[in-house]
């Protein structure tokens, strides 16, 4: 029984938050149809400016409970501009987590309803979220031959010819890195091989196009790149192997007790765009990130272990930008399942909006 009771309480840690955030979709995206209704006869510039608004506001009760629900501390090696810019970011890619530490340092710069996000296709068939996703300007790419270069690059420069605020989140990896995986970093070695580049270690060889794509196509839109190395605490065993990064539940459940990011401004001036040479610069910068990766994992010094080299600065989110929203989002939700036409109508939402999601999503050009 005491066992039961155990597994019980700790399954409550994740499927609290989670019923939460799934559970204020329908309410938001309410919402967001009676903004987008209400739009359709102003300027775009206009959309996007209350959309950006109401984003903010679900993904900042998504952080309550990634950041101040969990306790989780954030580590950050570098400094970020006080001031928005428009960017894309690249990061290294390990977990579904990964997607929230954008999050984490957006709404530290005052940015969080401009990130946008590069996914890869099939999360389009995401319930409401993959549909709203592109709508709210994110891009959805398939891999190798298949990615439809025209498409995202269209896209993109309407977003910038209307002067839409820009985090734009890449993975360049274009999957995540799992150390278990040794086929997946073998076939990664091997192409980075193939192609004459250096080979990485905890990282995958990056892809370029995506990148590519989205920094020629806004270059006179874009402030800099922004390029952040990941790392996970707690995922070092005793024996001196890497593990895998936390998923989404067990980071809810309070299994990371500590996130180290490394942040670096590169202004667009030192971005080649040329194709060769643009392939060149991404990987150079991976190679970074893997030297920093090493030395988290694999320093002789045990001291240096489990944080990057140089200063790390604790960085807490005040619960104040946070709580508002889910209290927002909750009072719009509760009324919803207080009564049978209200309940009616959020199935409805559910249903419908998916519907329509998959539609728009894969019949809309």
């Amino acid at each position: 029984m005491l066992l039961s009771f155990i597994v019980h309480t700790y399954s409550l840690r994740y499927w609290f938050p989670a019923t939460v955030m799934l559970g204020t979709a329908p309410a938001y995206l309410l919402s967001w149809w009676v903004w987008r209704l209400c739009s359709t006869v102003l300027p775009l510039r206009l959309y996007h400016k209350l959309d950006d608004r109401l984003y903010c506001v679900y993904q900042s009760m998504v952080l309550f409970f990634f950041e101040n629900y969990t306790g989780v501390e954030i580590v950050i090696y570098g400094d970020i501009p006080k001031k928005k810019e428009n960017v894309v970011y690249l990061s290294n890619h390990q977990c579904t987590a990964d997607w929230i530490i954008a999050d984490m340092l957006a709404i530290r710069q005052g940015a969080l309803g401009h990130v946008r996000y590069v996914l890869k296709d099939g999360l389009k068939w995401l319930p409401l979220y993959g549909w709203y996703f592109s709508q709210h300007g994110g891009v959805y790419v398939k891999r190798s031959a298949k990615f439809e270069e025209q498409a995202m690059k269209k896209k993109l420069l309407t977003q910038a010819e209307a002067g839409t605020p820009m985090y734009l989140v890449i993975f360049p990896e274009g999957t995540r890195y799992n150390p278990e995986l040794k086929n997946v970093i073998s076939s990664s070695q091997e192409f980075a091989s193939k192609e004459g580049l250096a080979l990485l270690k905890h990282t995958l060889t990056p892809r370029m196009k995506a990148s590519h794509v989205a920094i020629e196509a806004m270059k006179d839109h874009l402030d800099a790149v922004y390029d952040v190395t990941v790392a996970y605490e707690g995922t070092l065993d005793s024996a001196g192997h890497r593990l895998p990064a936390p998923t989404m539940p067990e980071f809810l459940c309070k299994e990371c007790p500590r996130v180290h990011i490394h942040f670096e401004r590169v202004a667009m001036k030192e971005v080649p765009l040329e194709p060769l040479f643009f392939r060149r610069w991404l990987h150079e910068r991976f190679e970074i990130k893997d030297r920093l990766l090493t030395s988290f994992y694999e320093s002789d010094d045990a001291q240096q272990r489990s944080r990057f080299p140089g200063e790390g600065r604790r960085s807490a989110l005040s619960i104040a930008k946070t709580l508002p929203s889910m209290m927002v989002l909750g009072g719009l939700t509760v009324p919803l399942l207080l009564t049978e036409s209200g309940r009616s109508l959020y199935v409805r939402t559910w249903v419908y909006g998916t519907l329509l999601g998959w539609l728009w999503v894969n019949v809309s050009p």
